[in-house]
């Protein structure tokens, strides 16, 4: 064969090598483990990989208010978790707004200085969470593998790689991950009305779920510690209004002007969440009150008591 046309052949399979390389599958890496204390597992056609993030919120546990109850179990359970002792998959559910994501947020920055790192992972990604847990197995530090908002439809296949990891498969999970995940539905799994019909009852009134319900609810089951919000009440939602105008450095005096003009804007939103607060408390806080304050002072308690019981 000519010089020319080997020459020609092996850049033609260079370059095919190149292509094939690209859409085969690559083992998981290691990602630099100092670059942060928070990743994100992300899929690059066949393949996946872990990116550090580079700003990870600042979100402290003592911004998070009107939530003491759950704070305080999930941070006990991180801080068995931390220290090597027992602890639980977790399951946050509940009104959306309220502090669930947050306070996974929270925890991990209160705990990174323990080795407490989390690696994000999307709902559709799942399916490679037995190739995360063994990346990880061997690390020292202890890994809270994180899924936000999480629900399944029928047939989604990282339904079943996460029931597997959390309990069920033949190999275990290494003692240094856990699941954290947070849903707007206790139940990961759509219901229907006609599943209703599977249910069976016993001539002493007993009801038993047939086994489409049974399926449905195995998966919220396997986390060991289910942890549940509410919506806030107004007072509530006051409280943490004020929490936030506080976080982003807001004078008292401005704080208290602030009282009518967030029940307004839960008014427009539709709701009193926690997130409807912030993002409240970030608009006011970037306005310039000035001269404006005193009299807002007077109106907020002058206002109709209309507007308080929004």
């Amino acid at each position: 064969m000519p010089s020319s046309s080997l020459d020609s052949f092996l850049a033609r399979a260079e370059l095919l090598l190149k292509r094939l390389e690209r859409i085969l599958p690559h083992a998981l890496s290691a990602p630099d483990w100092e670059a942060s204390i928070a990743f994100r597992y992300r899929k690059r056609g066949a393949s996946g990989l872990l990116q550090p993030v580079r700003a990870v919120a600042p979100i402290g546990l003592a911004d998070l208010q009107e939530v003491d109850g759950q704070k305080d179990r999930l941070v006990r359970n991180t801080a068995q978790f931390v220290a090597g002792l027992p602890a639980n998959n977790v399951l946050l559910t509940g009104a959306r707004g309220t502090g669930k994501s947050s306070l996974n947020k929270a925890c991990l920055n209160e705990f990174a200085p323990r080795g407490l790192r989390l690696i994000e992972v999307d709902k559709a990604d799942l399916v490679d969470l037995p190739d995360l847990v063994d990346l990880v197995a061997e690390r020292p530090e202890r890994f809270i593998v994180f899924c936000d908002d999480l629900s399944f439809d029928e047939g989604e296949p990282g339904y079943k790689a996460l029931k597997s990891i959390l309990d069920g498969s033949i190999a275990a999970a290494s003692d240094n991950v856990l699941i954290y995940a947070t849903s707007n539905r206790r139940h990961l799994l759509p219901e229907y009305m006609k599943e209703n019909l599977s249910y069976t009852h016993t001539d002493d009134g007993e009801v038993h779920p047939g086994e489409v319900v049974e399926e449905k609810i195995s998966l919220s089951e396997r986390f060991g510690l289910w942890i549940s919000f509410y919506p806030f009440s107004q007072q509530e939602y006051l409280v943490i209004v004020a929490q936030w105008l506080r976080h982003f450095g807001v004078a008292e005096d401005v704080i208290t002007s602030a009282r009518q003009p967030s029940l307004v804007w839960a008014l427009e939103r539709g709701s009193r969440s926690g997130r409807v607060a912030y993002q409240f408390a970030r608009d006011w806080a970037g306005r310039d009150h000035g001269a404006d304050v005193a009299p807002a002072v007077v109106a907020a308690y002058n206002a109709p008591d209309g507007l308080d019981r929004v």
